[in-house]
């Protein structure tokens, strides 16, 4: 008699595979984002203290956009075991390495204590940040996406989108309470430690939520079928470079308007308005605090639409949006008034939210799941490099160079241009089967 076929595991209620996702996210973005925050705040000053203020600026945002650089690499290796595994345990490991590198910052000795050595120290856990995130979209978003009914993969992969700007909220609301309870005299000697020593227990509750969620059907079903046809990936990033190479085209575009735009309202506003128009950062970081929470109810709105409309049409009104919005955002700024300041980052970020609530979504219709993880985590990291990575770099050199925020526009409105054609590019994904998207589909778009 044959042995009795074991039950299958149980699979984990689909609301808590959304909660998990985005209590991951939100804490590892929480210290991505703390990070660029102290960059434009505080590190010029700790690290750089013997530059002048731009200038230690600039090369605090230097280390940041090392993060970005890191972050590919990250996609690669995360991807890569991610597509062999299974996207749980890798999940986990890119927590645990993000938490640990932001908690590690917090206890760093400062350029007076020990020199040069500080900002080198400083720079390799930037690192390791960007190497962690860089493994951590990819695997959030796929295990809702692969979850969840095609139906309303929009809304629902749309809320671990939403755990950047609730990181960012959360970043930006531990500064703003800091910079009012404390002098600028103890924030600078010590008090800037505390949000990252900080990340240390929301590891914690991030692991407690995210051990609970069991691996996704639709991962498990590829993985049988390879493993029985014998015809697994053994290099899934060999596999996306070999057939899905014009894909990773449209996803690195799509990034464009919406990596550079983001960092721009929530990062390099903090220099803008503080040494271009006089706010106080308190004032900054309120604006700031504001419009992300704006932003995060927004999000899996726009994701919502993207389930009726289509994913292509969400973008292009997000890339179109931010591009237009940036030339009314620095004059507003530079009204010099809390609510002036306000108005152009909530409505830069509601805009974003056009081109980042589709975003998870869409690009994981655009891969097969063999090749899915390491795919859409090429594609997105990718473009974090000269997106994102060098956005406040560049921002900060042309407000050195030109004393105006009119070039800073015309460098977000030409990524805009950027994603316009990559949606172009592309066909419509909306409510395709995870399970039928072939693995090496040699179409850019279908």
């Amino acid at each position: 008699m044959s042995r009795p076929s074991a039950p299958p595991p149980a699979r984990t209620p689909f609301a808590r595979v959304v909660a998990a996702s985005l209590v991951g996210t939100t804490v590892e973005w929480y210290d991505f984002f703390l990070y660029g925050s102290a960059a434009a705040l505080v590190f010029n000053a700790v690290f750089f203290p013997e530059s002048d203020p731009l200038t230690g600026t600039l090369l605090a945002f230097t280390t940041y956009a090392v993060g970005f650089v890191a972050r590919p690499l990250g996609g690669l290796v995360f991807g890569h075991y991610g597509d062999r595994v299974g996207r749980k345990r890798l999940l986990v490991l890119s927590l645990l390495l993000m938490g640990g590198a932001t908690f590690a910052i917090g206890l760093l000795p400062t350029h007076a204590a020990i020199g040069a050595a500080a900002p080198l120290l400083l720079t390799l856990l930037r690192v390791v940040q960007g190497f962690a995130l860089g493994g951590e979209w990819g695997g959030a978003v796929l295990l809702v996406s692969e979850h969840g009914s095609p139906a309303h993969r929009g809304f629902w992969a749309s809320w671990p989108q939403a755990g950047a700007p609730g990181g960012n909220l959360l970043a930006t609301a531990v500064l703003a309470v800091l910079a009012a309870t404390m002098s600028d005299a103890a924030f600078l000697a010590w008090g800037w430690r505390i949000p990252f020593l900080l990340s240390g227990v929301l590891v914690l509750i991030g692991l407690w939520v995210r051990l609970a969620v069991s691996e996704s059907a639709v991962f498990q079903e590829a993985a049988a079928r390879s493993a029985g046809s014998g015809l697994a990936e053994r290099a899934p990033v060999l596999g996306v470079v070999r057939h899905h190479w014009r894909e990773v085209l449209v996803a690195m575009g799509v990034r464009m308007a919406e990596n550079i735009s983001y960092y721009i309202v929530t990062a390099f506003i903090l220099v803008y308005a503080t040494q271009q128009a006089g706010l106080s950062d308190g004032q900054v970081l309120n604006a700031v605090l504001i419009a992300s929470a704006v932003h995060l109810v927004t999000i899996p709105a726009w994701g919502a639409l993207s389930d009726v409309v289509g994913r292509r049409p969400v973008v292009a009104l997000g890339a179109v949006g931010v591009s237009l919005w940036m030339f009314a955002f620095f004059p507003l700024i530079d009204r010099g008034t809390f609510g002036a300041v306000v108005l152009a980052a909530t409505v830069g970020l509601v805009l974003h939210g056009a081109l980042y609530g589709p975003q998870a979504a869409f690009f994981s219709e655009l891969f097969g799941t063999r090749v899915r993880y390491s795919g859409a985590s090429i594609g997105y990291q990718l473009a974090s490099i000269a997106a994102g990575g060098l956005a406040p770099l560049i921002a900060t050199a042309l407000l050195a160079a030109y004393g105006s925020g009119l070039p800073v526009a015309v460098y977000v409105a030409g990524s805009g241009v950027l994603t316009l054609v990559a949606v172009l590019a592309s066909r419509e994904t909306r409510g395709r089967d995870l399970r039928a998207v072939p693995t090496a589909s040699r179409s850019a778009t279908g």
